[in-house]
């Protein structure tokens, strides 16, 4: 009988057979492998492997992949289920891929099986760049939806991942792009526990997410890829992470030439590799063998890290024989498949928001309309289905494209009518010099669809100078370019004008919400965006979207972007009135509620509280409601959110028909976090909220529709709660 190496030994548990793999290998093998572009270890029979992949909303930047919506988007679902059937498709893409470019001996960047999403940051400011790689500016939220995203990717097989998914960037991160190499991020104990590290939290103890990714900004001083209290502090004692961590790229660099807390770049590698810091994505761990030679590194250290990465590619089935993995053999065909296209399609539906109808000029009727102009830089434009961290789509339909199809007997007129953000389109025309064909355009319509918006080249992660947008965060909250004026004189003309607005994050639309009929919130929302948003326009579905952002009146009404306090930021701690409130949406239909059992008034500090509500569709169309659940403290010893998500459920209800939607409320839930980052669960009174949105005035006044509201007492002692 041939002996075999225990490292392969599949029938030994994978922690004995890392154990062996590792302690074969030199030093200098050890350290080849903690860098994103591993090498191979031939005499080991270990194949080179990139790290570096990419699923944001598809698998990105190796080739053609069906493409989702942006983040935000997938975000404004409000869906669970959704999020874990999109990383579902997603992985079964990854693999797919995979293995078929490793027939082909092709093991380069994009080509593996760690995917370095999802982007749970909190969207703590509209003008942050990369806030539309988000779920959105609510803890909760972003931690429910990170956790069913990682589900999808990573499967639910009892031996091995499907693949394997990182939570990123590990922690406070959210701009300003421009300083992200150097910023050190201020943030109290209290903001640090109740808004930054909860989604983290979530994903690592409730998704067991395999990977974190730390982030380029320092926090309260130490630079995050290097944070002992993040690093070893919170995320391995407090939370028990297993996984490995890796680096936002060249990362490492900025701490001596960004941060400056170090001096040489082997102090530098010591650093992050001392503190719990296993995969560089960049090239500074190319200098611990002489960190080691320096006495700045242990041996042990670099041991620890390559166990960690060699039980993930254990865990995903590298070592083993392809059919022993269930997921090696998912054929080539399954990848841009229709049936992942059709989820994508019904992903960008239920992502659209509608945030205002007067009159009910939406859905438009097929039958009433013989011409149709849609006007605006983004009627027409790839760029604005896709955001940024995108695959390649074999098809994009763009919003034009959709509406042609929908409507293929009527006219549609097609004017770009000026570019997005420059005031001509190039060096040699006028200014506004589109304007005028526009205009032309919508006096032959009966409706016109204005298409304004951003696109990922304008906001977006840390670009080159010369971009007019500089870094990549906004200025401000406006329209940029000629976008409001050519708005303004559409509406001159009398002709009905909806707005379909495609950005990935908040717009200041405070002149089309007082003058314009209709609006719609777009997002960025995937290949299929164009028949999605059509679709919507005529009918075909109603709107189910609800916004995972507040939409403010104006930026002068923000803190400044470099203060990382929560004070007057998003709904949980705004002061001012929301012109489009987070969770918001409106519906082709109406959804009444009443109360479906009868609540006790007092539960202890210990006891959970199941809530059941009735929702009943009383409007005519068959339509999804997203039903949520806020919580209020009324008498807290500390500093606590206007009101805090707590629950939502996604429904589907044909007209007249009724269904229960149950909460049960925990002490986690109603718990909070004192100035010290302690939570606590305290006795007093609580306001419980469910309904179609938050339970604001403005939401209350837009949406016209009614709120459970249910107060309670929570008596006994004081508890104090694990993190």
């Amino acid at each position: 009988m041939v002996s075999i190496p225990k490292y392969k030994d599949t029938s030994l548990p994978f922690e004995e057979r890392v154990n062996d793999l590792v302690a074969q290998m030199s030093l200098k093998e050890k350290a080849s492998q903690l860098i994103h572009k591993s090498c191979a270890i031939p005499r080991l029979g270990i194949p080179s492997y990139n790290w570096w992949n990419e699923s944001l909303h598809g698998v990105a930047r190796a080739g053609v992949s069906t493409m989702f919506p942006q983040a935000i988007g997938l975000a404004a679902t409000f869906d669970r289920a959704l999020l874990e059937q999109v990383g579902d498709v997603i992985a079964t893409e990854g693999r797919a891929k995979h293995h078929e470019f490793v027939r082909k001996n092709d093991r380069g960047i994009y080509k593996g099986l760690t995917f370095w999403a999802p982007n749970i940051n909190i969207f703590r400011d509209p003008r942050w760049g990369r806030g539309h790689e988000t779920y959105g500016e609510d803890p909760y939220l972003s931690g429910k939806l990170g956790v069913a995203y990682i589900k999808g990717i990573q499967g639910n097989h009892p031996k091995y991942l499907k693949a394997a998914a990182c939570a990123k960037h590990f922690a406070v991160h959210s701009g300003p792009e421009e300083l992200r190499h150097e910023f050190n991020a201020e943030v109290t104990t209290k903001d640090l526990y109740e808004t930054y590290l909860p989604a983290f939290r979530d994903t690592v103890q409730d998704g067991n997410v395999e990977a974190v990714m730390g982030a380029y900004n320092a926090v309260n001083g130490e630079p995050c890829c290097g944070s002992e209290t993040l690093l070893e502090q919170i995320l391995r004692q407090q939370w028990q992470f297993k996984g490995h961590v890796v680096s936002d790229c060249w990362a490492i660099v900025d701490f001596h030439e960004g941060h400056r807390v170090t001096s040489t770049k082997q102090e530098s590698a010591a650093l992050a590799i001392n503190n719990g810091c296993d995969l560089n994505c960049g090239s500074m761990y190319k200098y611990l063998v002489k960190g080691v030679e320096e006495g700045l590194i242990s041996e042990a250290a670099i041991d620890r890290s390559v166990h960690r990465l060699m039980m993930t590619r254990m865990k995903l089935g590298m070592f083993d024989d392809e059919k022993d993995v269930p997921y090696a053999n998912i054929p080539y065909e399954r990848n841009d498949c229709k049936a992942h296209n059709e989820l994508a399609l019904k992903a960008a539906k239920q992502s659209i928001v509608l945030l205002k109808n007067d009159h009910h000029l939406l859905p438009l009727r097929k039958d009433k309309l013989k011409s149709i102009a849609v006007i605006g830089p983004n009627a027409n434009s790839r760029d604005a289905l896709v955001g940024n961290y995108e695959g390649t789509a074999s098809q994009y339909i763009t919003v034009v494209d959709g509406i042609r199809e929908a409507l293929p007997e009527a006219r549609i007129y097609y004017a770009e009518g000026c570019e997005l953000y420059h005031k001509n389109n190039s060096g040699l025309d006028q200014p506004d010099d589109r304007i005028s064909e526009a205009i032309s355009a919508a006096e032959r319509a009966d409706v016109v669809v204005f298409c304004s918006g951003l696109d990922a080249t304008i906001e977006g992660e840390e670009m080159h100078e010369s971009n007019t947008f500089g870094s990549g965060d906004k200025p401000n909250l406006e329209l940029p370019g000629l976008q409001n004026q050519l708005m303004k004189q559409l509406y001159e003309t009398g002709k009905p004008v909806v707005l379909v607005n495609l950005s990935g994050s908040a717009i200041a639309l405070n002149w089309a919400d007082e003058y314009l009929p209709a609006i719609v919130q777009a997002w960025y929302p995937g290949a299929q965006g164009g028949r999605a948003i059509a679709s919507m326009l005529f009918g075909d579905y109603s709107p189910s979207g609800r916004l995972p952002v507040t939409f403010y009146k104006s930026s002068e009404e923000l803190p400044d972007f470099h203060d990382y306090s929560m004070e007057n930021r998003t709904y949980r701690y705004m002061k001012n009135e929301a012109l489009y409130p987070f969770g918001y949406g409106l519906s082709y239909t109406n959804f009444a509620y009443k109360p479906a059992n009868q609540l006790e008034s007092s539960f202890t500090s210990s006891q959970d509280i199941t809530i059941q509500a009735t929702v009943q569709n009383i409007g005519g169309r068959e339509a999804e409601e997203a039903v949520q659940l806020y919580v209020k403290r009324l008498d807290a010893t500390t500093r606590v959110p206007n009101y805090e998500l707590k629950g939502f459920q996604k429904i589907s209800l044909q007209p007249q028909e009724t269904k229960v939607v149950a909460f049960t409320v925990t002490p986690r839930e109603l718990s909070l976090i004192t100035e010290e980052g302690t939570r606590v669960m305290e006795p007093g009174h609580y306001q419980l909220f469910i309904g179609g949105s938050q339970p604001d005035k403005r939401s209350q006044q837009l949406t016209k529709s009614n709120m459970l509201t249910y107060n309670i007492q929570i008596t006994g002692e004081k508890q104090l709660l694990p993190y």
